[in-house]
C-alpha cells in the first residue's frame, strides 16, 4: 500500500525534530545503596536516535547550555549519526535535567527543567532551510508545553513545514505538570489540525479528547485534518487509522523492564519505516516490535534497537 502523503525524495533529511534534549538519571540499587545513572532523554531527541537505528536520515533542532551536558548530547548525536548542527548553544541557561525513580507502580519522573536553553527557543532561532530540506518534521506537546515561546515556534516550523510539502508528524505527549489541561488541549488541537501524521497515546489522548474508545478517538483527530492516526494502546497494540481504513495491530509481548522510552522508540521506528515503504499498517507492526524491545532495558536510548534486530524479533514470530 503506496501512501499519497509521501513527501518527493530525495531530500537531505528524512526526518527533523524540534524539542527539548534532557539529561537522564535513572534510579539503581546496588549493594544496598540507591544510585542514579547517567543516560539521555527528550522525547523528539529518543525518537530522532529510534528512527536513526532504523536506518532513516535524521536531524535535530534545539537549544542547549554551554555546560557538560550539553557536550554529551552532542557526543551522543554525533556517534549516532544525527545531524545537529543547527543546535544552539546559550551561556545564559543550562541544559534540563530529569530524575527516573522505579516503585510499586511504576516509574516516576522529576523535573529540573525552567528556563532551560531549549525553553528559551523563539520563531526567529528556527533553521527554515533544515525544515524545507527534511521529509517529515516531527514535534510534539511537550515541545510546546516548555514556555509559550517555544509554542508559538513549534507553530512557525509547522507552518514553514506546510510551505515547503514537508510532512508534519505531532506526539501529543501530555505533561500536565508543564500545563493546565484547558491550555493543553488548545494548543496540541491547533497544531493536530496543521499536522499530517498523530501519533497520541491511549492515557494522553483520552484526557486531551475527552473520547473514552480507540476509534472515537482516531476519528477525532482525522476529523481535525491529519492523514494518518497510529493510536498507541500499550501491551494492546497501536490502532491505525486513515480516512479509508482502519486496523489494531497486535503488540508483541514481552516481559518489560522499563517502557519509559517505549513511546518515542515507537514514534521513530514508525516513520522511518512508512518512509520506507508508505504503508502506515506495516510501519505500526514494525514500531511496536521496536518499542517491544526498548522495554527490555533501563532508560530511554540504551535499549533502543537497530533495524536488524527489530527485524529479527519479528521474523522469529511470523
Amino acid at each position: 500500500m503506496s501512501s499519497p502523503l509521501l513527501p518527493p525524495h530525495p531530500r537531505a533529511i528524512d526526518i527533523l525534530a524540534v524539542g527539548e534534549p534532557m539529561m537522564e538519571f535513572a534510579e539503581v540499587s546496588r549493594e544496598g545503596e540507591r544510585l542514579y545513572l547517567p543516560g539521555h532523554g527528550g522525547d523528539t531527541s529518543n525518537t530522532v536516535i529510534a528512527a536513526q537505528r532504523s536506518g532513516a536520515a535524521t536531524a535535530y533542532f534545539t537549544a542547549l547550555g554551554k555546560d557538560a551536558f550539553g557536550d554529551d548530547f552532542f557526543r551522543l548525536w554525533q556517534q549516532e549519526g544525527v545531524d545537529c548542527h543547527a543546535v544552539l548553544r546559550r551561556e545564559d541557561a543550562s541544559t534540563g535535567i530529569y530524575f527516573i525513580t522505579y516503585g510499586a507502580d511504576g516509574h516516576q519522573f522529576n523535573y529540573w527543567r525552567k528556563d532551560s536553553a531549549a525553553s528559551r527557543i523563539t520563531v526567529a532561532d528556527l533553521p527554515a532551510d533544515l525544515i524545507a530540506r527534511s521529509r517529515v518534521l516531527h514535534v510534539s506537546g511537550i515541545s510546546q508545553a516548555i514556555s509559550q515561546t517555544c509554542a508559538d515556534a513549534v507553530f512557525e516550523a509547522i507552518a514553514q513545514a506546510r510551505k515547503a510539502n514537508t510532512i508534519v508528524s505531532y506526539d501529543t505527549n501530555l505533561r500536565l505538570k508543564l500545563w493546565p489541561i484547558e491550555r493543553a488541549r488548545a494548543v496540541t488541537h491547533a497544531a493536530m489540525a496543521k499536522a499530517d501524521i498523530a501519533l497520541p497515546g491511549l492515557d494522553d489522548a483520552q484526557i486531551l479528547t475527552q473520547r473514552d474508545t480507540p476509534e472515537a478517538i482516531c476519528d477525532f483527530y482525522l476529523g481535525l485534518g491529519c492523514r494518518i492516526v497510529a493510536l498507541t494502546l500499550g501491551k494492546n497494540g497501536t490502532m491505525v487509522a486513515t480516512r479509508e481504513e482502519r486496523r489494531l495491530v497486535p503488540a508483541f509481548p514481552v516481559e518489560a523492564v522499563d517502557a519509559s522510552g517505549a513511546g518515542d522508540t515507537f514514534d521513530g521506528a514508525f516513520l522511518a519505516e512508512w518512509l520506507r515503504i508508505g504503508d502506515p499498517f506495516l510501519a505500526a507492526r514494525y514500531a511496536n516490535g521496536a518499542a517491544a524491545l526498548a522495554t527490555l532495558g533501563h532508560g530511554a536510548v540504551a535499549p533502543m534497537p537497530h533495524r536488524v534486530k527489530v527485524e529479527n524479533f519479528i521474523a522469529e514470530r511470523d
